[in-house]
């Protein structure tokens, strides 16, 4: 046999075998009637365990301008640099920099994508186990506004967590 003919036929027992995958798989995740989500501001995920919440600099710039502030000051005082990203510090313990108990999180209306997305992560939604764990963990998912299977892919792709 020639090469061209082994390639072409590995070509087509790969093609044959996604035609057979694609077949099962479903067209629509599995979330698509949408999913409930409020943020009570409760803190589970901005406390605790230390983490990296990831910022980038026009995130950076948001924070900067809801506090008055300069972006060069929000960078240098209140994020790190973490494996070679910006993350926001945590206080000891493992709290976000701007989440005061009893007040919730200080600069709620600027912050980053990653807390903006939340609960909307890939992590969170690949199974119903994992959204049911979610929902175990953070007492506003699951409750409060129904968000479409559009409006949740869309934070889905904004970040990566």
């Amino acid at each position: 046999m020639s090469q061209e003919f082994i390639i072409t036929h590995a070509d087509f027992e790969i093609k044959a075998f996604f035609r057979r995958y694609n077949d099962r798989m479903p067209t629509e995740p599995w979330y698509r009637d949408g999913l409930s989500f409020r943020c009570t501001q409760c803190g589970d995920c901005c406390t605790g365990a230390p983490g990296f919440v990831w910022v980038e600099p026009d995130e950076v710039a948001d924070i900067a301008q809801f506090r008055g502030e300069t972006p060069e000051h929000v960078e240098a005082v209140y994020t790190r640099k973490a494996l070679g990203r910006r993350s926001l510090r945590e206080r000891a313990g493992g709290d976000c920099v701007f989440f005061e108990h009893g007040v919730g999180c200080t600069v709620y209306a600027a912050r980053p994508r990653q807390c903006r997305t939340w609960p909307f992560w890939e992590s969170n939604l690949e199974t119903p186990a994992d959204w049911k764990r979610t929902c175990e963990v953070c007492p506003g998912s699951g409750q409060g506004q129904l968000f479409s299977v559009e409006e949740i892919t869309q934070r889905m792709k904004a970040v990566r967590v």
